[in-house]
């Protein structure tokens, strides 16, 4: 199949349950962006199974494609992350811009570890 299909396939995907997954999550993002922390971490630990999988040459060139490439990169949201950062420190927050990054940061390099541990 061509590459280009199975990013556009994956990263689709990806969109659409990034955005049910906010929908889910909107009652609970007043004053922090939990849903963009979780799609972050979610996608880490997808990426790190994957990761895991390919290690052990469990993954294919197109599989690796439609998941890691584009499901995860559509699920995943660096821009929104950096979006909302900046949004809690113009408006008076920076307490808990600085959180967004250090959690971010720490939850997302966890889940990595962790998918890589449970693939292997």
């Amino acid at each position: 199949m061509n590459p280009f299909l199975l990013v556009f396939l994956g990263g689709g995907l990806g969109s659409v349950c990034r955005y049910a997954l906010g929908l889910l999550l909107q009652p609970h993002t007043a004053r922090f962006p939990w849903a963009t922390l979780a799609a972050n971490g979610l996608a880490c630990l997808i990426l790190g199974v994957l990761t895991g999988l390919s290690l052990q040459g469990k993954l294919s060139d197109q599989q690796r494609l439609l998941f890691a490439t584009g499901f995860c990169g559509g699920f995943s949201t660096f821009s929104t992350f950096t979006n909302e950062t900046w949004g809690l420190w113009q408006n008076g927050q920076p307490e808990e811009a600085l959180l967004n990054v250090t959690l971010s940061l720490a939850v997302c390099f966890l889940c990595l570890l962790l998918g890589i541990k449970i693939s292997t």
